[in-house]
């Protein structure tokens, strides 16, 4: 493909904002329709599918580090985005240029007036943006994939794909409920979907209830199962002296005769999703990719990922993390009692309305001294900072709607001084305002 613009970089947004107002559908029959007037350019990929309710995004950034330092050319397909669209197409830990990324919108809009001229549907965004990932590691001449599922499983756009080499499953929780299901197992079976007959399927530790329906679903295709063994995994938080000392910790651990494998990524809960990385990279030797144990160990120690535990400023310290629902913020919690004990903590939230903010409130708000709530970009979709501070005020005594996410942090910081720290979490869809705002108070501060 000739990456020559059709429409610039900010036409190229401006047309995925357009088409995000179709929302979410469900079913495959769009997506088939959109590749197919672009050649179905997934027929010519190999990929690991990913699906599960949190980890995700960790999990396919530890597993693109290690295949990209067993020689494979890799890409990676991830959402949302944190800091920028075109962090969610990567190979080899590249993004996407913007001249890249615009071409192959316009690439992909003209197909979809096409499909659409012939009364074959609408394409949602997302639809879109798969189908433009596809194009595009097709182009780059990838090896495999990493592929992240949007919403779900069986009926979500991503599962189009027909040569899945392995199936992996984060820990599935409940989320999404109405849309994948009203108990764990019918959200399961939903996951469970993107299993492709003889692929290696690689799980998580799971509730009984979900590894049940992996593993019935996994030999009714044929695949072999592997599952994180919880006891085989011996975790240690290694603090580095040359880090602050609010720094929150880089991990070690161990799993399965292998000894002090680190993994650069902040966060206690990091170690389960690099112990699952670390097994579907053992299922894909079964399928003749070539990792050693040293791919293995330099991948996960050089792997990075933003938004999940990640302080982004020192002193006082400044962390965002994407926990989102009841389970993420159980393992934010671990996190906080872990890494950050004895700590005077502000908290920043911000969460879609259609999530479990009154369990993720209640499993965090009680840390808190002061707790600042805010809008997502998405106001359509967000629970009003008012609603959220009343509910955050059944376990903290001091709550404030802010009404921007500058604000928020301008008193998150003044409140927490030198010594405490300022945790922002909830909606990834904020973090990057975050980050913004405090890079503009670091450059602030180095000038005066």
């Amino acid at each position: 493909m000739d990456f020559t613009e059709t429409m610039d970089f900010k036409a190229a947004v401006d047309f995925l904002e357009q088409r995000s107002g179709l929302g979410s559908v469900m079913g495959l029959d769009s997506i088939r329709n959109l590749l197919g007037e672009l050649s179905d350019p997934q027929q010519d990929l190999k990929f690991v599918h990913i699906a599960g309710t949190n980890g995700k995004g960790s999990v396919s950034a530890c597993l693109s580090s290690i295949l990209k330092e067993a020689g494979c050319r890799t890409g990676t397909y991830t959402s949302p985005a944190v800091i920028s669209v075109l962090e969610r197409f990567q190979v080899d830990g590249a993004w996407i240029t913007e001249r890249e990324f615009a071409a192959l919108a316009g690439q992909v809009k003209a197909a979809a007036e096409r499909m659409e001229e012939r009364g074959r549907g609408k394409p949602t965004v997302f639809e879109i943006e798969t189908a433009m990932a596809f194009l595009y590691f097709k182009e780059k001449g990838c090896d495999i994939v990493v592929l992240e599922t949007g919403l779900g499983g069986e009926q979500d756009a991503t599962n189009v794909v027909e040569h899945t080499l392995a199936a992996v499953f984060t820990s599935i929780s409940m989320d999404h409920m109405g849309m994948l299901g009203n108990t764990l197992g019918e959200i399961a079976a939903c996951k469970a979907g993107i299993m492709k007959p003889g692929c290696q399927v690689v799980s998580a530790p799971q509730a009984p209830e979900v590894v049940r329906v992996l593993k019935e679903r996994a030999a009714q295709m044929g695949c072999s199962f592997a599952q994180v063994d919880g006891g085989c995994l011996d975790a240690g938080t290694k603090q580095r002296q040359d880090r602050p000392r609010s720094y929150p910790g880089e991990n070690v651990f161990s799993y399965k005769g292998m000894e002090g494998i680190r993994i650069s990524l902040p966060g206690t809960y990091q170690m389960e999703n690099g112990a699952l990385a670390l097994e579907t990279a053992l299922a894909l030797t079964k399928k003749g990719i070539a990792i050693s144990e040293s791919d293995i160990r330099r991948g996960l120690s050089n792997v990075s990922w933003p938004g999940r535990f990640q302080m982004i400023k020192a002193s006082p310290a400044v962390i965002v993390d994407g926990a989102h629902n009841r389970d993420a913020a159980l393992r934010l919690r671990e996190c906080v009692q872990t890494c950050l004990k004895g700590k005077r903590l502000i908290f920043i939230m911000g969460v879609f309305k259609d999530k479990e903010y009154a369990l993720i409130v209640q499993t965090m708000a009680p840390l808190a001294e002061q707790i600042y709530t805010v809008w997502l970009p998405d106001r359509s979709r967000s629970l009003p900072p008012e609603v959220l501070a009343e509910e955050a005020g059944k376990y903290c005594g001091r709550t404030q709607a802010a009404d921007s996410v500058g604000t928020a942090l301008d008193m998150a910081l003044e409140q927490a001084g030198r010594e405490g720290v300022v945790l922002a979490f909830g909606s990834l869809s904020y973090l990057g305002q975050v980050m913004e705002e405090a890079e503009r108070r670091r450059r602030d501060d180095r000038q005066e």
